[in-house]
């Protein structure tokens, strides 16, 4: 999102300056407005270098702090500025106790950020390697409302959730992978020296092969001559697909495509909408304007395609639709979430049903997590008899025919 440096007076005629986030220049005098500011003059801010190779390294790989740091983090400045401690001194008090060195020098920068005039949020995401942009969207939610000590808290959740999620896929796959592995190491055994043997022994037939084994003894030959070309093709493959996703369009094809994928798919769905109900709950509890909270939440949901949704439900809004009608358009939300947003905008307790929205899509979650191995031990074992009963057709079959025709002979 597009970075922005202001101008503006506050209440009692005082001078601001500063930097934010905002996809427009109407949208960031929107967020000053909301934080009961006189924007002066709101121009497009240049990335100085740091900045310019802060972004470039963020796009190489994720976080690379521990979610264990960044979690006590977020624990930490919750409760410092639940106390009343003004947000210079925690971060400054947090810089000297973080048990991580890459985020303590992250925290004695964001500090940098904050003297030179730019907002927490702006701060944060100058270090995407360590603030995701979802942290950093939770924040401006949070500076926007006037509830950092409560989005700090819902962080630290949030990250304590993602974090069991992230243990309960790798226990679910830890025997998928160990099987899958076997599976591949047997293949390239059986292609290497079965088969060329096998192949060796057919030669002397007076007869044509089966197709299957014609098949099987093609592919053997090509992995065992041209291997390397599978490793360079499989690196390009990679290569090319992180270039796509790096992408605005591959980043929204690829988020369709993983809500569509088996099982997963509707794993990720659930724990996006729980995401945005609890987001979008805290920021129409906090006062904010419903379509300035959707135009807010949209960039916390970390799905783009979910986020052209949401900012489709706002664009609904602004034309005058309900809230309801909007969701329905939509297209991502059960009936009975459609049930409950109806009842919560027609009662006007909308952030309480949504935050029971986020509960009941997380316990759905937690559930599909621990079913998560039962369900892909089925499909890995058909794929299994299948690659198992096609290698023994297509290696047995000639073998076969042969004894059936010496049967014949001497009969």
């Amino acid at each position: 999102m597009p970075e922005f440096a202001y101008t503006a007076r506050d209440g009692s005629g005082a001078a601001l300056a500063g930097r934010l986030e905002a996809g427009s220049a109407e949208a960031a005098a929107e967020q000053l407005l909301a934080r009961g500011v006189t924007p002066v003059s709101v121009t497009p801010a240049r990335a100085d270098a740091a900045e310019l190779l802060n972004q470039w390294l963020g796009r190489l790989g994720s976080t690379t702090v521990p979610t264990e740091a960044l979690m006590l983090f977020s624990r930490q400045m919750h409760t410092l500025l639940k106390s009343g401690v003004p947000i210079m001194r925690a971060l400054r008090g947090l810089q000297e106790s973080a048990p991580d060195a890459r985020l303590a020098e992250a925290v004695g920068e964001v500090r940098q950020s904050l003297e030179s005039g730019r907002e927490l949020a702006s701060a944060l995401a100058r270090h995407p390697r360590v603030f995701s942009p979802f942290y950093v969207a939770m924040i401006r939610i949070g500076e926007v409302t006037g509830r950092l000590d409560e989005i700090f808290v819902r962080l630290f959740h949030h990250l304590e959730f993602d974090k069991y999620m992230r243990d309960q896929v790798k226990a679910a796959l830890r025997y998928p992978s160990f099987v899958i592995a076997v599976m591949i190491v047997a293949l390239l055994v059986v292609n290497i020296w079965v088969i060329p043997a096998f192949a060796k022994v057919y030669e002397g037939f007076d007869a044509q092969l089966p197709i299957l084994t014609r098949v099987l003894v093609g592919v053997s030959s090509f992995v065992k001559n041209w291997w390397y070309l599978l490793i360079g093709g499989g690196a390009a493959v990679a290569f090319g697909f992180r270039a796509w996703v790096a992408t605005a369009a591959g980043r929204l094809e690829w988020d369709r495509i993983k809500l569509r994928l088996p099982i997963m798919g509707k794993i990720i769905l659930k724990a996006t909408l729980a995401r945005f109900a609890r987001s979008f709950a805290l920021a129409v509890r906090s006062g904010v304007p419903i379509v300035q909270a959707l135009s807010v939440v949209a960039n916390t949901v970390d799905n783009d395609h979910i986020a052209s949704k949401i900012e489709g439900m706002r664009d609904g809004l602004e034309r005058g639709e309900s809230v309801l009608k909007g969701a329905i358009a939509a297209g991502i939300f059960t009936p009975v979430v459609l049930q409950m947003i109806a009842v919560g905008e027609e009662s006007g307790s909308l952030d309480d049903l949504l935050d029971e929205v986020g509960v009941m899509y997380q316990r759905e979650v937690e559930f599909e997590l621990k079913t998560l191995s039962s369900q892909i031990e089925p499909i890995l074992i058909v794929f299994l008899g299948i690659l198992v009963l096609v290698m023994a057709l297509g290696i047995f079959l000639p073998i076969w025919d042969l004894g059936r025709v010496a049967m014949k002979g001497n009969g």
